[in-house]
């Protein structure tokens, strides 16, 4: 944490859909809801809503579901008892046949003490006052907040928390702050990819892969390398030379904001946020490790 309240790092991690989709082999066709509860140690109410809803899940689906709920009760355990807060990503734009499955999640969230969830669906939003009305409201980069009405507008909604969009200046970012009520903590992302889109919505990656970006599972397609066709010469290939190493026509250059840490807190923002979206461990931890140092040398008045 910043030495003055309040302020704080966060840094988000995005797993990669094949590692959250791991699955324990299990022998479950006979297996009743309390059987299931009692092998994945989860709590049990989460399973009695989830299969009441079991037309809609095989399965796996619903023991994929079950053993997600296991790794975020040991996740929030862990980081508690370390002194961190947990925010669960709950930004998606769900569609009628994905809402049904959030009450049971949201539910179970507060039972075990995640400490806010960052959303970006007035719809979903709702849901969370009325399933998890203790867990505190973020509200998702994805939202598109580039103004001060839009940001006293989710404050007055309940939001503790903004993410700001990532398209703004110094100079924006301290007149949202100046024109938002002061208990209503002001976010921006300071390290990591951009995305090519703007605040991430993009369809490239749902388009090119069948994998959706607002649904965390972004491909990145936007990175590859590409080249140039003409119409009228579909065989023949034109290389758009860049640099050394490759073609990047989509992509954004990635964010890196630590030679303004000074600016970004005199802006009045009370927590910076490092993309680690498909990044490994090692490389959220150097990130991590460099803002902390960076931030301590701001505040303890070194250069």
């Amino acid at each position: 944490a910043l030495k003055e309240p309040g302020m704080r790092i966060l840094f988000l991690i995005a797993r990669q859909m094949n590692q959250l989709l791991c699955v324990k082999e299990m022998e479950v066709g006979r297996q009743n809801k309390d059987q299931i509860a009692a092998a994945l140690k989860v709590r049990s109410f989460v399973v009695n809503k989830l299969l009441g809803q079991a037309r809609q899940f095989t399965i796996d689906q619903l023991i994929r579901c079950v053993e997600r709920c296991v790794e975020l009760e040991e996740a929030v355990k862990y980081c508690h008892a370390q002194g961190v807060k947990v925010y669960v990503t709950c930004n998606i734009l769900p569609h009628n046949a994905e809402l049904a499955a959030l009450p049971a999640f949201l539910e179970f969230c507060q039972a075990i003490g995640v400490d806010a969830f960052i959303m970006t669906d007035l719809g979903v939003m709702a849901m969370a006052k009325k399933y998890a009305p203790n867990v505190v409201i973020h509200i998702s980069t994805q939202a598109g907040v580039v103004n001060y009405e839009t940001a006293n507008a989710f404050y007055n909604m309940g939001a503790e928390r903004v993410v700001l969009a990532r398209e703004l200046s110094f100079e924006e970012i301290a007149e949202i702050r100046a024109k938002t009520p002061k208990a209503l903590e002001i976010e921006a992302f300071v390290h990591g990819a951009m995305c090519v889109s703007f605040s991430g919505r993009c369809l490239l990656s749902n388009y090119m892969t069948g994998r959706d970006a607002n649904h965390g599972d972004c491909a990145q397609p936007c990175r590859w390398d590409y080249y140039l066709i003409e119409r009228t010469r579909p065989d023949q290939v034109f290389m758009i030379e860049q640099d050394q190493k490759s073609t990047y026509v989509f992509n954004s250059r990635d964010m890196c904001m630590i030679e303004h840490i000074p600016q970004l807190i005199e802006c009045g923002i009370s927590s910076l946020k490092i993309e680690g979206r498909a990044k490994s461990a090692y490389y959220v931890a150097c990130v991590t490790n460099a803002y902390r140092h960076g931030i301590d040398a701001v505040m303890n008045g070194e250069p």
